[in-house]
């Protein structure tokens, strides 16, 4: 039976050693709650490092039993690995990196190789517990290697890949020195999510970009295998948090700690010590709050909850320090006998007690520089039972696309911020109570367990799609098929694109000449009665017409604008305008300049920058920039931008092939169609095809065709075993003429 395996780099257990004796205590991560009623299931599994170093064999033996009870499977890694994997690759070149803050992030070969390494243990670990069949959910920034090392050795796994923390723009991004081999990490799986729709935006820029592979509506084509990308915004166990908020203990601290604190008003902060959560700036704001509205002196505090975290290393003790300085300052200038302006704890506290500071909490300040999502501030909406509450909430946090009843601020915006207090704490009720239940609506309806099932239904969307464009190879089997198909017929199509599928692409377009081989072939093929046979091009209808022109056969040139049907003359099926061309062209000489060895090709209709002859990676790069240029020109208007073979082509958006081979498709009587094709132009010839036609892509990408060849060497050889197989069937008197 297939099974689920969960991936991530922390098991979902807090393990501790005691007197010599292991103790286990499941942890209350967001995480672990909405995967909980899943892997618990059947087979399923959870795979990750249990939180502490074991190195005694007996003990990682007696941890395997024991958590193999509850589906966990743990995998061991050295103080060495800790140190050099999560704490320093994971957490001081990505982690910096992808929250905008590249200035405090290290570049350490030796923290590299580690991280490669520790994500091929996880790797050797998982293939013990998967079957082909299995699917695979693999999580967050210290695995992004996993989903590519995973598919090597199971190709038909269904993998999925989720990032919990933000992905950065492409100009940040590609200063890691790994940034093509980190993406070819993550695009191993067949989707990849992120928290929000920006996040997604720019991995698919990088990856266009810096590999290559252009993206339409989230799907990217890797040449081999098609993934999707997608926003899944993560949600919280809604339930969970408003019944601890409901209950009697909770409802006890409340009246605690509200008579302890002493004043009407109330704002929360919570944060993990961390230089992207904004601590200090927004210290900075209460402090220049209450130099500005000293009418609230004595009546707010705020009460600050920072979560220890890797304070050992130097960057967060730095911070550390900097926010108990500023704490010490605000309370020794403002407070009194009576009042602190701001009560400090520096700890971890349990669920009831976080519930009981939610509760109470007239406003929560949430202001992180950036965050993935952010699931405080969700949890304060989910807590706040009476609805009366303001949450002001950074535009850089993931949450915030959802949450907009909140108080939207840029977290760099001091003031901005102190207003954004003063209107919350003067906000009047009934207007605290509409914006609070529009969000406590937004969260019950996408929850965590929303999150959960919308990933994982996206997943297996994504692999029924990839095998209706899997292509089978034209075996000896299929091939005597359609050959029998192919002579029982009376009447026959036969639609062959030139570039790719007849003859290989060359460096210089006029050097795809056509040989004498393949003159013979085509003149052999068409000169069957029973045979329609239509060349196929995005060339100039001169070039076809100086190479082909004397065969009997039809031709459709530059993607279908230009017509010509054997023994007449060139025609076009529609009235096009080129006027735009003159505009482009001169983008197109920009990069011909920037640009060594590129050319541009002009046609009747249409204009292609080649980058065939460019210096390996060069021109990649430059494509990229111009496919990127060249779509956002054409995006108000009628033009359409081909990534071709070494080629960038713009074209008129109503010119495809597809209708050009849908002309002769409804002219002319077609007991056997074949069509072949070799690259994403091609598919339109594919989708006009009608569905007993025989397709052939030629290559192993991605296609709608049925089926598949490896190269134009082999298309001929099919071509010529149709015309022989036939040939020997013939009376011997037979004629083949045109």
């Amino acid at each position: 039976m297939a099974k689920l395996i969960i991936v991530s780099n922390r098991l979902p257990v807090k393990l501790q050693e005691k007197d010599g004796k292991l103790k286990y205590s499941p942890s209350e991560g967001g995480l672990a709650t909405g995967l909980g009623s899943i892997y618990k299931k059947k087979d399923n599994l959870w795979i990750g490092w249990p939180g502490m170093v074991i190195e005694d064999e007996q003990k990682q033996k007696t941890v395997i039993e024991e958590i193999r009870k509850d589906n966990m499977y743990p995998v061991f890694l050295t103080e060495n690995e800790v140190k050099e994997f999560y704490e320093g690759f994971s957490n001081e070149t990505l982690w910096p990196t992808f929250h905008y803050f590249s200035q405090y992030a290290i570049y350490e070969q030796d923290l590299w190789d580690t991280y490669v390494e520790v994500n091929q243990k996880y790797c050797d670990e998982i293939l013990k517990h998967a079957s082909p069949n299995d699917t695979i959910w693999v999580h967050d920034y210290q695995l992004l290697l996993l989903p590519s090392m995973l598919r090597e050795k199971l190709p038909d796994a269904t993998i999925g890949f989720f990032q919990h923390i933000p992905f950065p723009s492409y100009e940040v991004f590609r200063l890691l020195p790994w940034r093509k081999e980190i993406l070819e990490g993550m695009l191993g799986a067949d989707l990849v999510g992120f928290h929000t729709y920006d996040d997604m935006r720019h991995f698919l820029s990088s990856v266009n970009r810096l590999i290559g592979y252009g993206g339409m509506h989230g799907w990217i084509n890797t040449g081999t295998r098609s993934l999707l990308v997608d926003s899944f915004p993560m949600g919280i166990d809604y339930e969970k948090y408003s019944e601890v908020a409901a209950s009697e203990k909770v409802l006890k601290l409340e009246e605690q700690y509200r008579k302890n604190v002493g004043t009407e008003n109330i704002i929360i902060s919570i944060d993990r010590l961390d230089y992207s959560k904004g601590i200090p700036q927004r210290l900075q704001a209460f402090e220049m709050f209450l130099e500005r509205y000293p009418e609230f002196h004595g009546k707010v505090t705020l009460v600050m909850l920072v979560v220890p975290s890797r304070d050992a290393v130097e960057k967060y003790k730095e911070l550390k320090e900097e926010v108990d300085e500023l704490v010490g300052r605000i309370n020794g200038k403002y407070s009194d006998i009576n009042w602190n302006p701001i009560q400090y704890f520096y700890r971890s506290l349990p669920l009831e007690v976080l519930s009981a500071f939610y509760r109470m909490a007239n406003v929560a300040l949430v202001t992180p520089m950036r965050d993935g999502m952010n699931l405080v501030c969700k949890e304060y909406v989910a807590s706040k039972l009476d609805q009366k509450g303001v949450l002001i909430l950074s535009e850089m946090a993931g949450a915030s696309k959802e949450l907009s009843d909140a108080l939207l601020i840029n977290p760099n915006d001091i003031n901005k911020m102190v207003e954004a207090l003063h209107e919350a704490l003067t906000m009047p009720e009934e207007e605290q109570k509409m914006h609070m239940a529009v969000m406590q609506d937004t969260l019950k309806r996408y929850n965590i367990h929303h999150w959960v099932s919308l990933f994982m239904d996206r997943l297996s969307y994504v692999k029924i799609k990839q095998m209706s464009l899997e292509t089978s190879y034209l075996d000896e089997a299929t091939f005597q098929e359609m050959s029998d198909s192919y002579e029982l017929a009376s009447s026959r199509l036969i639609f062959l694109e030139y570039d790719g599928a007849l003859t290989n692409y060359k460096a210089k377009p006029l050097m795809a000449r056509p040989d004498e081989d393949l003159l013979e072939l085509l003149e052999n093929l068409s000169a069957n009665p029973k045979n329609r046979v239509v060349i196929i091009s995005s060339r100039e209808k001169a070039n076809m017409e100086d190479w082909l022109g004397h065969l009997n056969l039809d031709i459709v040139a530059e993607h279908g604008v230009w017509l010509k049907q054997r023994g007449a003359g060139w025609k076009t099926m529609m009235s096009l305008m080129d006027d735009w061309k003159s505009d482009i062209r001169l983008i197109l000489e920009l990069y011909v300049d920037r640009t060594p060895g590129s050319f541009i090709e002009e046609k009747e209709y249409s204009l292609v920058w080649h980058y065939r002859r460019v210096e390996t990676g060069l021109g990649e790069l430059r494509a990229r920039e111009l496919v990127n240029h060249l779509n956002f020109l054409a995006t108000n208007s009628n033009l359409q931008v081909l990534d071709g073979q070494m080629a960038v082509e713009i074209k008129a958006q109503e010119v495809n092939k597809g209708k050009a081979t849908s002309h002769w498709l409804n002219m002319y009587p077609h007991e056997f169609v074949l069509a072949v094709g070799d690259d994403w132009g091609d598919e339109e010839i594919f989708k006009a095809m009608p569905r007993n036609a025989y397709t052939i892509k030629t290559g192993n990408a991605y296609s709608i065709a049925k089926y598949h060849l490896d190269g134009p060497g082999e298309v001929r050889e099919m071509l010529a075993k149709l015309i022989k197989q036939e040939s020997r069937e013939m009376p011997p008197n037979a004629k083949m003429t045109g």
